[in-house]
């Protein structure tokens, strides 16, 4: 897959596209089953499948009031979109200048005439153009003015729950990494780089590596103690990690901590991927630094025993 930083920068646009567009945060099931569809329209023919997408989040530039976390990095979700064989992923910088292209300007003028659209497949709620003015009744109509076809993928369930960007960021901020991780189809990622902390973990003969996550907008999950995988040059390991304010040891900013359970080494500024497999309990302020060692003791007990299941 070729990843071009905007349109401009995409350098094969004499070749017609199969296309879909979106911002695709967390590539989650019902994503999926759009590129999936994009595939099979694509293959056995000589035209390109295509993702358009863009950065920052829309959402992010047309209203500053609006504090929303991403499920996915830009390089989180570039990861993902590679395993499903896409020709071309197009990252256009979005702007409030570029929001205000009317839907028919952006047909005619991105669509049609750069990226040699071809046929267009989207999911049910695509809306699009200035104030989304666009829809898919406005695309099928532009479709044949245009010469190019549109596809709708219906609403994705599961168990009667529509799956949306939306519902896995609540489940996560609650904590439901189940429920998150299923409408996924993957375990939630966190990226990062191991950086110093406190020392405090190896103190009490629990060592922890502290991950430094620089993407602002990452969603993080709730406070509490997860059970995690680890992936690091090539190696995999399992931990608990600690998302909280350490009030036993009288914490002030927010931490990610992993004590990895088989795993010995220099990880310093090493970069870290952490997938999330479930949460074990609260983030809790303990009456002495035994207790708290005590607790994590169970935790990683708790951990390996759930691990025994899982793997």
């Amino acid at each position: 897959m070729r990843v071009h930083q905007s349109i401009e920068n995409y350098d094969h646009k004499e070749q017609s596209s199969v296309l879909t567009i979106g911002t695709f945060d967390g590539v989650h099931i019902g994503h999926q089953k759009i590129i999936e569809r994009l595939n099979e329209i694509k293959d056995g023919t000589h035209e390109k499948s295509m993702i358009l997408t863009f950065f920052p989040h829309p959402r992010m530039v047309l209203d500053h009031s609006n504090d929303i976390r991403m499920l996915t990095t830009m390089d989180e979700k570039i990861q993902l979109l590679e395993k499903f064989g896409l020709n071309e992923l197009i990252i256009e910088p979005f702007t409030e200048e570029f929001s205000n292209l009317t839907a028919l300007e952006f047909v005619r003028n991105i669509l049609v005439r750069q990226l040699h659209l071809k046929k267009l497949v989207i999911g049910y709620d695509h809306h699009f153009g200035k104030n989304r003015e666009g829809n898919f009744e406005q695309l099928m109509e532009y479709g044949e003015l245009y010469d190019f076809r549109v596809e709708k993928i219906s609403a994705q369930e599961i168990e009667k729950v529509s799956v949306s960007s939306t519902k896995i960021r609540r489940a996560i901020e609650s904590g439901d990494m189940e429920t998150a991780n299923k409408y996924l189809g993957y375990h939630y990622l966190l990226t990062g780089t191991v950086i110093k902390g406190q020392g405090f973990g190896r103190k009490i003969n629990f060592p922890t590596v502290n991950l430094d996550i620089k993407e602002t907008y990452k969603l993080i999950p709730k406070k509490g103690v997860y059970v995690v995988k680890v992936n690091f040059e090539s190696k995999t390991s399992f931990g608990i990690m600690n998302i909280g304010y350490r009030p036993t040891v009288g914490g002030t900013g927010q931490t990610i901590e992993i004590h990895l359970l088989d795993f010995k080494g220099d990880l310093y500024g090493k970069n870290m991927q952490v997938e999330v497999l479930k949460r074990l309990r609260e983030e809790n302020k303990f009456k002495s630094i035994e207790d708290l060692a005590q607790q994590i003791a169970k935790d990683e007990k708790t951990a390996r025993e759930w691990l025994m299941k899982f793997k």
